[in-house]
């Protein structure tokens, strides 16, 4: 059975890259932050083997920013999130659990500080925009809260430090994880960072102003000729494998970071400021009662993942949730993320997941498998 198309209008916002994506050939999108975010170029699997072998060009402007700019940019950041952000410094990129008042995940962005009073916030799927600006009109706070004309253009796999210095120049190789840099592209400013939502490695490009998108997009395609640069997305198997969260997939507002595995993340004794502090503050204290976990589904490639599917224990009693799996074509099983109890979630528990093709035997890994 074919999927239903989607309707565009000026409500689905096309990005600065459309024209790009459109001519290599994609094949299917799905709606990302009232964006177009595209998913199939090739082929899901064909699209999975190239990320892992060269280098591929990923329209991501659909990771919006949310800008933060005047003397309490920092304080406001600070009650978004429980991490401790004091010892950030500009050129910083952090992973940032956002929270709401019970510590329920409203976003999982990346924030991105500019200078000690202008930030950027790239956010996952959810208007998070609404959030800041309810914050910050609600305690007064002296601060510029908007969507600035951001689009974000991703370089990843194994060759994006050789495309991206074809283009930028050598000095783009120092640029460390999680940190960004300034470079020049035809006379235009761009803040570069070593991030991405892959493990393959990379780049991603904050550039500033629609109209040098396909300029920027047509210069990489040029110079990636020859290392067999091709269009691309972030791809679900790869995804899955390396255990990168999906919000609303794999978490959503009644999900504390905890329960998603980032705790790391969080600072809750030190993160003075953070609006849902004191409800971590006991989760931190008790622990969660269900986590993040890798499962891998035994039998033949499971259909795809659009509902929860129910986690049985080998007794028959409900455990937990699927919420993204896949046929790994490298690890030769379905890779699947759950949230599991804790009564079961030690590496090694055999369970029973409920796949829309029938119960599948499965079992919890010691990790995720890159």
């Amino acid at each position: 059975m074919n999927a239903p198309l989607l309707s565009p209008s000026r409500r689905l916002r096309r990005t600065p890259f459309s024209q790009g994506v459109e001519a290599a050939g994609v094949k299917a999108y799905t709606v990302y932050n009232h964006m177009l975010l595209p998913t199939v170029f090739r082929s899901i699997e064909e699209d999975y083997r190239h990320l892992k072998e060269a280098v591929q060009v990923w329209d991501v402007a659909c990771e919006r920013q949310v800008e933060l700019r005047g003397p309490d940019a920092g304080r406001l950041m600070q009650m978004l999130t429980p991490r401790d952000l004091r010892g950030m410094t500009p050129g910083q990129c952090f992973y940032v659990p956002i929270v709401d008042e019970t510590g329920g995940m409203l976003n999982d962005p990346v924030a991105v500080k500019l200078a000690e009073d202008r930030w950027w916030i790239s956010i996952a799927d959810s208007d998070l925009l609404y959030w800041v600006k309810g914050i910050a009109q609600g305690w007064r706070l002296d601060v510029l809260v908007d969507e600035p004309d951001v689009s974000p253009l991703a370089i990843q796999g194994p060759r994006a430090d050789d495309l991206m210095a074809a283009v930028f120049g050598d000095a783009v190789r120092d640029v460390r994880f999680f940190r960004f840099g300034h470079f020049d592209f035809q006379g235009r400013d761009m803040v570069i960072a070593r991030s991405g939502y892959s493990k393959q490695g990379g780049f991603e490009i904050y550039v500033e102003g629609s109209d040098i998108g396909m300029p920027l997009w047509n210069a990489l395609m040029e110079a990636g000729k020859s290392m067999d640069v091709h269009a691309g997305c972030p791809n679900l198997i790869e995804r899955i494998e390396g255990g990168l969260l999906s919000y609303g997939n794999d978490m959503t507002d009644d999900n504390t970071p905890h329960e998603c595995g980032l705790g790391k993340f969080c600072n809750t004794h030190t993160a003075i400021g953070c609006i849902g502090r004191d409800a971590l503050l006991r989760v931190a204290k008790e622990g969660p009662v269900q986590q993040i976990r890798a499962i891998a589904i035994e039998g033949a490639a499971v259909p795809p993942c659009r509902e929860w599917w129910p986690v049985l224990s080998e007794k028959g009693a409900r455990v937990g949730r699927v919420s993204s799996a896949t046929w790994s074509p490298d690890f030769a099983t379905n890779v699947a993320i759950g949230m599991v109890r804790m009564t079961h979630w030690e590496a090694g528990t055999e369970l029973r997941v409920v796949t829309p093709d029938g119960e599948r035997h499965a079992s919890v890994q010691a990790g995720f498998w890159a």
